[in-house]
Parts: structure tokens; sequence; C-alpha cells
């Protein structure tokens, strides 16, 4: 490894986010490693986003203590929904790898009401904890406000307002005309009957609808969703359900998901506390699976640890995309030895894919797509467009500066997009010119960007702090690529 990417990326391990400066240069696979052999590079993520802070919700509402196991503590998302709940009456301790929580028995207790009557919460930009606790306020004794960051307040919930309005709340935003945080939702009286039964549209988030499916067992009759339209995200959805049943909820639905029903206080009683070990997050393994199948390095192998074909994540199917563009995938599943592994693809084919249930995972994907031979056609994105940015904008503005053309409205369809590589593939030459890619604020972009650096030399990331909203250590993983943290560390 040359001095100069030995230095860099020795930085980049012992960083925190806070310490990370305002840009940094990634070097390529084949600099950082002239001198070493590829071999095997083995990652384990963070625990995921989408099921700590479902568990912590659930957690928070439940009867007694509950015990979660690798959760994502250090994450700004799950930091923000661990202080709303405490804000709401529960108690949350962090002791080493474990958080621990004491649950208010379906009902919230708020510690500090305000001159107005309202419990008050600020989530930042935690898009998940604006949802859920949006839903969670049936379980309120006062009205709530839930509020957020500039983006968040660009980020629409008016669809989510409008099933709290059918079960009873009362829900006001701080501007009527764009349906946006800061949102005031009152619930119903305590002990007034609230609806059992909701019909659900096609929605921009399947947040919406897992937010009424989490407070369900909180309720005294639980909860029914009848979808009338398609089902966004369904994986999301079965997500919660799956969570709820492995937490001893009891969960029935229809064999084509158009019904779904989560038993309430009265049928099961309350939610026990329950002991819960958090998977890594998939999506957080997306990249290091992409880079296994990208890096244009031989022998170069990323098994991601601790995640398999059992996954309760939808992006845990991501691999099988990489073996269709030509890489090789290795599974396996036997007692604690559980692990998905990707080789480097000799030449990447490129893909038609529908990212309908894992459209987190869809800018990993253009990224791998910048590097195929041919037109790929990226498809189920219409939740990205309200994402921490506008991501299918970005990513046209951010692959542009690579020479490769992302168009969108394909055949008609406004969620879809093509990626085109240039005609002669990317400049991978040592003097390719030097590219600044923008982050947006946006975790995702930023870790999805740096993949580009993998096989293309002077790449700067912008911003790379943003990274600490859901994969804090993510530098430091990344690292590992290259050979420069031991497999011990």
């Amino acid at each position: 490894m040359n001095a100069g990417a030995s230095t860099l990326l020795a930085s980049l391990v012992e960083a925190t986010p806070e310490q990370l400066p305002a840009a940094i240069r990634l070097p390529t696979l084949t600099e950082a490693r002239q001198a070493r052999a590829p071999g095997l590079v083995e990652i384990r993520p963070p625990g995921s986003k989408s099921l700590t802070n479902r568990a912590i919700l659930l957690a928070a509402l439940a009867k007694g203590s509950s015990v979660l196991s690798n959760a994502l503590t250090q994450a700004d998302d799950a930091q923000q929904m661990m202080r709303a709940v405490e804000s709401l009456g529960a108690t949350v301790r962090v002791d080493g790898a474990r958080l621990l929580i004491e649950g208010v028995d379906g009902r919230w207790q708020p510690r500090a009401i305000g001159d107005d009557g309202a419990v008050h919460l600020n989530l930042n930009n935690a898009g998940t904890a604006v949802r859920f606790l949006a839903g969670a306020s049936l379980a309120a004794p006062c009205p709530v406000v839930i509020d957020g960051n500039a983006r968040m307040r660009q980020r629409p919930i008016g669809e989510l307002g409008q099933l709290l309005g059918v079960l009873g709340c009362g829900v006001t935003y701080g501007d009527a005309g764009r349906e946006c945080p800061p949102v005031w939702i009152t619930p119903p009286p305590v002990g007034g009957a609230i609806p059992a039964e909701v019909s659900v549209g096609s929605t921009l988030s399947s947040q919406f609808v897992s937010a009424l499916l989490l407070v369900a067992p909180s309720l005294a009759k639980g909860m029914t969703v009848r979808f009338t339209g398609e089902v966004t995200s369904e994986s999301y959805v079965q997500m919660t359900l799956s969570l709820l049943a492995r937490l001893g909820v009891t969960v029935r639905s229809s064999s084509d998901m158009r019904i779904v029903r989560v038993s309430g206080r009265d049928e099961a009683g309350a939610l026990s506390g329950f002991e819960y070990d958090v998977e890594p997050d998939a999506t957080g393994a997306t990249y290091f699976w992409a880079a296994g199948a990208m890096c244009g390095v031989p022998n170069l192998r990323c098994r991601v640890l601790g995640l398999d074909d059992q996954s309760l994540q939808g992006d845990s199917q991501f691999p099988d995309l990489l073996r269709r563009m030509g890489a090789s995938v290795i599974h396996r599943s036997v007692g604690a030895d559980r692990y998905i592994e990707t080789e480097c693809a000799p030449r990447l084919s490129p893909v038609l894919a529908d990212m309908s249930d894992m459209p987190d995972a869809a800018m990993t994907l253009a990224a791998v797509a910048a590097f195929a031979h041919g037109n790929s056609i990226i498809r189920g994105l219409k939740t990205l467009r309200v994402k921490e940015t506008d991501r299918i904008e970005a990513m046209r503005v951010e692959l542009a500066k690579i020479g490769v053309r992302v168009t969108t409205d394909v055949a008609g369809d406004p969620d879809a997009i093509t990626v085109t590589p240039p005609p002669h593939g990317v400049d991978c030459s040592a003097d390719a010119t030097e590219v600044r890619f923008d982050t947006y604020d946006d975790h995702r972009m930023a870790m999805s960007l740096a993949l580009i650096a993998l096989r293309r030399p002077n790449v700067w990331i912008n911003h790379p702090a943003c990274v600490a909203k859901t994969y804090p250590t993510y530098w430091k993983d990344f690292s590992r690529l290259y050979g420069a943290v031991p497999a011990s560390v």
C-alpha cells in the first residue's frame, strides 16, 4: 500500500464521524492493495435501523422490561427514537452492546407537557421515528407535536395524517397546504373507542402502515388493515408483522397480504417485555456485497456476517441481483455461522431490477450498474423522491460527473430509471479527472457513491460524516476493503 493511501485510510479508521474533514479522497483498490494479495474481507454491519426503531418503540410501549442486543444505538436515527420514547415516559439505558428499556404498559406517560397542553418531539431528520411516533400518538393522553429539521419539513406525512383522522385523531399541520411536519396530533379521549379497522390505498411510504401496526398491540381492539391499492414496499410491512409475531403478538394476514390483523390488549393482553437480538443492517450490507461484485480485483471476496436467507429484511435479497449481473454469491446458514458472500464478476452484465421491496438499495445498485457493459433499468423507486433528499435526482446529477447517464420516466413509468455507462466505460485511468461527489446530507448517497472510488481514481466524497445517521462506523468498515483494518479489530 503506498504511503498516501495508507495515511488516508488510517485517518478514516481512527476518526469518529465528528472528526472527519469536510471532504475525503478515497484510493482505488488497486492503488491501496498493490503490495497485498486480495483475499477475504469480513464485515458485520451494525444493527438494522429499521428493526432497531421498531423494537425500541415496541419495548417502550410494552409492559415490563425489555433487552435489545446489538441495536443501532450510536446512529442518529436510533438516538432520536430513544430520546423521544423517554420523553413519552419509557426508561432507556445503554449497557454496552445491550439496550435496556422499561415500558409504559401501552399508555404513554409524558415527562414534560408544554403550556399548550402538548408533548413536543423534535426528531431532526429521522423519518422512521417521525412516522412511527405519529402512529403511536394513539397511545398518548394528550396532543403530540412532531417536528424535525428543514428537510423533514419537506417530507409529506399527510397520508398517515388522514389514516389517523379516520381512527379518531385531530390532525393539523404547521403549513396546511403541504401536510408536512410540524404536525399536531390530538388522540381520541382516554377510554374513547378507536376503530379496529382501517382501509389503506397505495401510499407514498410503507412506514405509514407500519406506524399503525406497531401501535396496534397497545390498543384495546388491535388493528385490521385492508389494502385497497398496491402495497408500497411490501417487504417492510412484512418485516413489521414478522417482528410483532416474533415478540409474541398474534398476527394474521391473508395469503395475498390484502388484509392484515394485529391483536390488541382485549384479545391477547398487553405486550410483555422481551429479549431481542437485532439483525445486522441489510441495507448497510449492500455496499459490501456490491464492493465484492464490482471491485475489479480478482479473488477478493466480501463476506457479510450475521445475515442469511432467513433475514426479516428485504434488502437481504440484494445479492441475488448481483448474481444476475455475473458475481459469485455464496450463502451459508449453519447454526450461528451465517453469512452471505460475494466475489468479483469478471464482466458485469446490465440488469433489469424491481426495487419495490428494497428501495434504499437502489443507489447501491446504480453504482454497480455504472460499471456494467450495457444499460440497466431499475424500477420501483417511487419512495425515493421523498427520502433525505430526492435520491433519483441526486443520482442523476452525481453519476453524470463520471459520464454515466441516468434517465427517468422509462417507457411511461415515472418510478423507473435507466443507468447508461459511457460507450467505452467509466474512465478508470490514473489521470482521470478529479470528481467530488456531493452527498446532500444523505447517508445512503455517501455510502453508495464511495463504491465508485474502489475502481475510479481521484474521487472525493463531500460531507462524509453524514453516514452517522445509520452507520457511524462505515468508513472504518469500508477501509477493511483495502486491508487497512485487521480482521480482529
